[in-house]
């Protein structure tokens, strides 16, 4: 048996119950809860974004879904060798096997597009989505961390984690290498930091900011957060023959078209159709 000294043992089966067919894994019930507690959260704000109880339902029902299938999509992609022989497993969600960058950009698209078509506002909704995506993601790492669902580097901080249970996909990772970074918990705490911050700003800065601040905010910041906390994770492929592993690659591509745009409507605000395009961005 291992022994290290000021190492954080994590000896819980992935599994937490099974009825049957169905299995119940500690990632799937806090991905759930991240998800419910992030659409009560979005209905306690609601009323700050000019939406209400009925658009919040709406705009969710759609954006769930579009999220999930886009977190499966951005992980089969990235793993697209081993799914190019085993097709059969690209809808084997009871697997595991999502991508938190694949669920932003596919929860995002789904809700922006319901959203445009039943004419909610559009900077304001994003501005929601902020604050109920930032707590489900932090919520969601809950569950990576108890299931050891991403492997990290090797460490001797006094932090590092070890899985113990044989189940546990970290636990070959934890007998090869000893303690490593806990990589899921940098990015809870990361989360609830931006989540915070924007809080304080919302309900304690007494001045009016412009529609989608607190969307530019959350995006960039969790771009640059996520490009860093990456380096502590060994479990994510790379780009090609670079440097860049693939979560890596999103944040600066999320963070290039996102600033870009930006910069595009600023200095094209003058036209005509900019003028229509931001007034309904901005209704």
């Amino acid at each position: 048996m291992l022994n290290f000294y000021f190492t954080i043992s994590i000896p819980l089966d992935p599994v937490f119950i099974k009825l049957g067919n169905f299995i119940f894994t500690w990632h799937g019930i806090f991905m759930s809860l991240g998800m419910l507690l992030a659409v009560f959260l979005c209905l306690r704000i609601k009323e700050k974004f000019n939406y209400n109880e009925d658009m919040v339902y709406n705009t969710a029902l759609f954006a769930i879904p579009s999220g999930i299938l886009g977190a499966r999509m951005l992980f089969v992609f990235e793993y697209w060798s081993f799914f190019s022989e085993n097709p059969g497993k690209i809808i084997a969600l009871q697997n595991g096997g999502i991508s938190v960058w694949g669920g932003i950009i596919g929860g995002l698209l789904g809700g922006f597009l319901f959203a445009f078509f039943r004419k909610y506002p559009l900077l304001k909704g994003l501005d929601l989505a902020a604050f109920g995506l930032l707590l489900g993601q932090a919520i969601g790492r809950i569950g990576d961390l108890i299931n050891g669902e991403h492997l990290g580097s090797a460490t001797e901080m006094a932090w590092g984690v070890l899985y113990t249970d044989e189940d546990s996909p970290a636990f070959l990772h934890s007998l090869a290498t000893g303690p490593h970074h806990p990589a899921t918990t940098y990015e809870l705490i990361g989360d609830l930091i931006i989540l915070l911050l924007l809080l304080f700003i919302l309900f304690k800065l007494k001045r009016d900011l412009f529609n989608g601040i607190y969307f530019l905010s959350y995006l960039s910041l969790y771009s640059i957060m996520r490009f860093f906390v990456t380096y502590y994770r060994v479990d994510s492929n790379f780009f090609l023959d670079t440097e860049l592993r693939i979560p890596q690659l999103v944040s600066i591509v999320t963070l290039t078209i996102l600033w870009a745009g930006v910069s595009f409507l600023y200095f094209s605000r003058k036209n005509h159709r900019i003028k229509v395009l931001l007034k309904r961005l901005g209704k």
